[in-house]
């Protein structure tokens, strides 16, 4: 090829574009094809239309046919595509078993019409050749349909089959037996149909529905026969546990998962059912051949429970079964003992055989058995405790009705002593056996340690306190073994709390105080153990149940007031850990109570003993003082305070007594405040001596303002004096402010309303000597306070005058002047701004 001819081609030839740009082309082309085919489609399906709208015959009625040649008139806008077909909202197995359902309940609906209605109509031999044929037929047809592979159509067939067998059963006892019973020929024939179809499963094992059917018409003969024979209570019961165990066996032994559940429904019913039979059996029993009877019954049903969970170890319901089968055991056992007992030996018969169930620890048994009978013995000690609480409850709180009568007199015997408003509970004379009892199983089952040891060791802790609580009650020992006991256990449990604080608490639980901590390990947490806590709180909950039974009598209040003071006292000095700080609060209540009792055991009056009480504070105080702990030195001053506040509330019906509290608590505070950490209280002293004053001077029936603001405004400018002494460079107004401002404002206010000169003229000289001690020491506060209070009592004098001659004043002279004073006022407006910022500017200069 020339040169010329290749140069020709290729000017004449288009360039190509880079792949991606093409692509991109195509794809728009491809789209607007695609649009364009739909509009199309749309045209040629809308032009379709017209042409059958226009070939269809016009109505008779109607009017006058339109010309068929007229051309047709197109829309403006064309139709939308044809949107896509419906999904089917059922899917064909489940039409299919829909239809196979109804054709089968309608068969079935049509053979009970046709036994019930028509059976009259033919004769015996028609009769069972009818029933016969059609069971045959319905009975065989699935071996047919199964090897067609048609599974739901044969057991919809079975079904039908399975209802004419029972429909056969019907027609037999009508036509054939009709003397029989018809309870016992049910019990019969269900037994034989549940043999029968079980059989016909089995035969035909591709279905489904005969084994469950079977396995639930297994539920009635034995019930069913036993109503037949008009058995009793004890026999229906046992027929309903025989029938449980049946089903229990099938559950754990047919491996098909429907019969399965129809057992486990059925063993669930009919034990449930047969359970609480057997449970009123044993409540109602009223001697011990109906009891054993009873329980013989509760031992079948435990026996059902436990087996279950023996033999399916591994399942979720084993555990509760075997908590269930425990329970039932209890119930079994101590409904013999319940018979043979007095009431008030029930529970701890119950108790008892609740206890011996933890004999299973340890044995062959699986865990998940032993542990739901573990728990089920827990349950039943947690019964027990729970039943022997009102007991507690009563001699815990009942000597609180005291208060209402103290010192009425000592009760003749403890019993009395804690019943003085609730009356004491019934038949529960062996309650303190029950709370030792389940005391001493806490503290054996975990005296080998385990991540619970503590809590239950505190547990075990609190039932032996409410055993010992509750002896003198129960046993009606005298009232002083009432008051001997109660304060043995708070020295007891005090002693308790003080020994048990040495346990470190780490992660893996507390260890004993004898170990220490290991070097290597982890910090130790030294906080208090749950038993110490535990301890202290029964010493205190006890001490005052025992300050509560000790007012019944004058003598036993001193005594056991002064005791719970020196012995909360004597742990306090004595310990040096957590419970020193409650133990020191505690002393000084308790000293508080004492100076109470102490003082109306003198026949004190109120105003009096408040100043017995005044010595808890002061003790107080000067222990805080003492203490290097921060924690007890808190407890002890809070207590202190509290103290004050009674002796306040005492003291306050008498007003010379209650000025002379309050200036002894103002002491007080003022000590205290002298400690660096407590340097706060001082403005407490201070409020309290101001307080002392007034409460002074309204009993001298003082009514001058200034009797009451000039105690507050000499000390507070005293206090401003010397710290501006000791800091220079601060304010006159944090210094002096607040002093000044006390008297000199409520005294203005009331120089305002006052008619007499004295009070105008004292203040006003106060004011000026004020004032001039600010010029000359240059303080902004005393100028302003003194200046301004001076210009006030002033203007206040020359008020009448003022009044006076504002009344020979024509009307207008008042605008006239308002007038001209703006008008001077707006003509030096510039200079009396620059005399603004040089008094500004002096007065800033001030300290």
């Amino acid at each position: 090829m020339s040169y010329g001819v290749t140069r020709t081609t290729l000017r004449s030839m288009t360039n190509i574009p880079p792949p991606a740009e093409e692509l991109r082309i195509l794809d728009h082309e491809l789209r607007q094809l695609d649009a364009r085919r739909a509009q199309l489609l749309a045209r040629r399906s809308w032009l379709l239309g017209v042409i059958r709208s226009a070939e269809a015959p016009a109505p008779a009625w109607g009017p006058a046919r339109a010309s068929t040649h007229a051309p047709a008139q197109a829309p403006a806008i064309w139709p939308a595509p044809a949107s896509q077909p419906r999904r089917p909202e059922a899917t064909a197995p489940g039409v299919q078993n829909l239809l196979l359902v109804l054709g089968g309940v309608l068969l079935t609906v049509a053979a009970i019409a046709f036994t019930l209605v028509s059976w009259g109509h033919l004769g015996i031999a028609g009769r069972a050749a009818v029933l016969g044929a059609v069971t045959f037929a319905a009975l065989a047809a699935p071996v047919p349909l199964l090897k067609r592979g048609l599974r739901s159509t044969a057991e919809s067939v079975a079904g039908l089959g399975l209802v004419l067998t029972v429909l056969d059963a019907y027609a037999l006892h009508e036509v054939a037996l009709p003397e029989v019973d018809g309870t016992g020929y049910a019990a019969a024939a269900t037994a034989l149909l549940a043999v029968l179809w079980a059989a016909y499963g089995r035969s035909l094992g591709a279905l489904r529905l005969p084994l469950p059917a079977a396995m639930a018409t297994a539920q009635l003969p034995l019930l069913l026969w036993v109503v037949a024979v008009d058995a009793g209570h004890h026999t229906i019961t046992a027929a309903l546990l025989v029938t449980a165990a049946f089903d229990t066996v099938v559950a754990l032994s047919v491996p098909v998962r429907s019969v399965r559940v129809v057992a486990t429904v059925g063993a669930y019913g009919t034990g449930a059912w047969g359970l609480l039979a057997a449970g009123r059996l044993s409540w109602e029993a009223t001697g011990p051949s109906a009891a054993a009877r009873a329980a013989a019954l509760l031992a079948l049903a435990a026996a059902i429970a436990l087996g279950a969970a023996w033999r399916a170890p591994d399942a979720q319901a084993a555990p509760g079964l075997s908590l269930t089968g425990g329970l039932i055991t209890v119930a079994a056992a101590g409904g013999v003992l319940r018979s043979v007992l007095p009431d008030a030996w029930t529970v701890p018969g119950h108790l008892v055989c609740g206890i011996a169930l933890l004999a299973v620890r340890g044995t062959w048994l699986p865990e998940s058995v032993r542990r739901g009978l573990r728990w089920s013995s827990a349950g039943v000690q947690a019964l027990a405790v729970a039943w022997a609480l009102p007991l507690v409850t009563v001699v815990l709180v009942g000597p609180a009705g005291w208060a209402e009568s103290v010192w009425s007199g000592a009760p003749s015997d403890a019993r009395d002593a804690v019943t003085v408003s609730t009356p004491w509970p019934s038949n529960t004379e062996t309650a303190p056996l029950v709370l030792a009892a389940v005391a001493a199983v806490l503290a054996l089952t975990f005296r080998g340690g385990g991540p619970h040891r503590s809590v239950a060791l505190s547990g075990a802790l609190g039932l032996t306190w409410a055993t010992v609580l509750v002896l003198p009650a129960t046993l009606e020992l005298p009232y002083a073994a009432g008051l001997l006991v109660p304060g043995a256990i708070t020295a007891a449990a005090l002693t308790a709390a003080a020994y048990s604080h040495h346990a470190h608490v780490t992660d893996e639980g507390p260890t004993r105080p004898t170990e220490p901590p290991n070097q290597t390990s982890a910090p130790t947490n030294t906080r208090p153990s749950p038993i110490t806590l535990t301890a202290l709180g029964l010493a205190l909950l006890t001490s005052l149940h025992l300050v509560a039974l000790s007012l019944a009598a004058e003598a036993a209040t001193l005594a056991v007031l002064g005791s719970l003071t020196a012995l909360f006292a004597a742990v306090a000095v004595w310990q040096k850990h957590e419970i020193r700080a409650v133990s020191a609060a505690a002393s000084l209540a308790y000293a508080t109570a004492l100076a109470c009792a102490t003082g109306a055991s003198l026949d004190w009056q109120p105003h009096h003993i408040a100043l017995l009480v005044l010595v808890v504070p002061a003790a107080a105080a000067l222990l805080a003082a003492r203490l290097k702990d921060a924690t007890p030195a808190l407890a002890v001053e809070i207590t202190g305070a509290v103290a004050a506040l009674l002796a306040i509330d005492l003291a306050a019906m008498e007003p010379p007594v209650l000025a002379l509290v309050l200036a002894l608590c103002g002491v007080i505070a003022a000590g205290t405040a002298v400690r660096p950490d407590r340097r706060r209280l001082g403005y407490v002293a201070a409020a309290l001596f101001v307080l002392a004053t007034w409460v002074r001077l309204a009993s001298w029936e003082v009514g001058s303002l200034e009797a009451y603001t000039l105690p507050v405004t000499v000390p507070a400018l005293v206090v401003g004096f010397v710290r501006r002494r000791r800091a220079p460079e601060t304010s006159s107004w944090t210094a002096y402010g607040p002093g000044l401002s006390v008297t000199l404002l409520p005294s203005l206010l009331a120089a305002w309303g006052d008619l007499d000169w004295l009070r105008p003229l004292l203040l006003g000289s106060a004011a000026l000597l004020v004032t001039l001690v600010g010029a000359r020491q240059r303080l902004q506060a005393l100028l302003v306070l003194g200046g301004g209070t001076l210009a006030l009592v002033a203007l206040h004098e020359l008020a009448p005058y003022i009044a006076q001659a504002m009344g020979a004043v024509p009307r207008w002279v008042p605008p006239a002047l308002a007038g001209l004073l703006l008008l001077a006022l707006g003509a030096t407006y510039e200079q009396r701004l620059r005399d603004a910022r040089r008094v500004r500017e002096v007065l800033g200069r001030m300290h």
